[in-house]
């Protein structure tokens, strides 16, 4: 069975980081593609960026060039995401997903503010 579970969310300040990692399970982990999306409420779900399974190239949303670095440990199945200089408007849940598997994770909470 296809699993993802997210961790790391929390509450900081602006300016701040935040680490949030993705641990994978039930499927082929290093042949799949894997993205991190976001979507605060009120909101459509938007896609944060997503690193290749083979040559670990990333893209990046906009909003967050520059600021946020995503990685990948195939031998671990796990994904990363590195969010620095958050800021108020990074505040929503942060979602895993596994592009070939079509499988979202739970979440986890991110919130900027002073």
């Amino acid at each position: 069975q296809v699993h993802l579970v997210e961790s790391g969310g929390g509450l900081v300040q602006p300016g701040e980081s935040l680490t949030l990692s993705c641990v994978a399970s039930g499927f082929a982990f290093n042949v799949n593609p894997m993205s991190w999306y976001r979507q605060s409420p009120g909101k459509e779900r938007e896609l944060v960026g997503t690193i290749t399974s083979t040559s670990g190239a990333v893209t990046y949303a906009d909003s967050v060039l520059g600021r946020f670095a995503i990685s990948r440990t195939n031998g671990e199945n796990t994904v990363t995401l590195q969010m620095n200089n958050l800021k108020p408007e990074d505040t929503a849940t942060y979602y895993c997903y596994a592009d070939f598997q079509n499988t979202w994770g739970q979440g986890t909470q991110v919130t900027v503010s002073s």
